[in-house]
């Protein structure tokens, strides 16, 4: 009985643990900023079948929600990955997602050039140059890294990342554990006030 009841206590430090931190990660590095157009930025996820995989869809619902979290009017998704195996872009296979399943009709641009974090930051900051607020929507542990590389790519445009809605209170809750150490392990090479979430 009180091996079962120790185990129960872990189970649910471990889910509130995961829950913490990918709630913490989702705030860090985004401000407040204000203005009437909005570019959500979509990162996508290896994918070598021909459809859009579970993550990659899971990031589109993401990227779409981030849109009507604040209404904004003048919003664009931009959908961001290179080529897979099955010939298509990661990019076209979530876009592909977002209109065929989603029936997601809003303005859609496209960057399939990008193989990391790092070269989707890169080749989407043209696409960025003239919105007032930035979204980055992925896992959060994942848009914090790009949030990061934005804001040492161009500082000028991190002052504009507001926070996308790709964290949401026991969404994938079974997982976040899992989650979370993986984001701890892919964010050991953020600096502290990279990972800090401001008071």
């Amino acid at each position: 009985m009180r091996r079962r009841t120790g185990l129960a206590i872990a189970g649910v430090a471990a889910l509130a643990w995961g829950e913490w931190l990918n709630w913490r990660w989702s705030r860090a590095l985004v401000g407040s900023s204000g203005g009437t157009s909005t570019a959500v930025v979509v990162l996508g996820y290896r994918n070598p079948q021909v459809t859009a995989n579970l993550i990659n869809r899971w990031r589109v619902r993401a990227g779409i929600r981030s849109i009507a979290a604040d209404g904004a009017h003048g919003t664009w998704v931009i959908f961001s990955g290179g080529a897979t195996s099955s010939g298509a872009t990661e990019a076209q296979l979530m876009a592909g997602y977002a209109k065929s399943v989603l029936a997601f009709d809003g303005t859609v641009l496209l960057e399939e050039q990008s193989a990391t974090t790092w070269e989707n930051i890169t080749n989407v900051i043209p696409l960025l140059e003239d919105v007032d607020r930035i979204k980055i929507a992925s896992q959060p542990a994942h848009a914090l890294k790009a949030r990061a590389y934005l804001r040492r790519q161009r500082p000028d445009l991190a002052g504009r990342l507001v926070r996308a809605e790709d964290y949401r209170p026991g969404e994938w809750i079974v997982v976040k554990p899992l989650l979370a150490l993986y984001g701890l392990w892919t964010l050991r090479g953020l600096k502290a006030e990279e990972r800090r979430v401001p008071l």
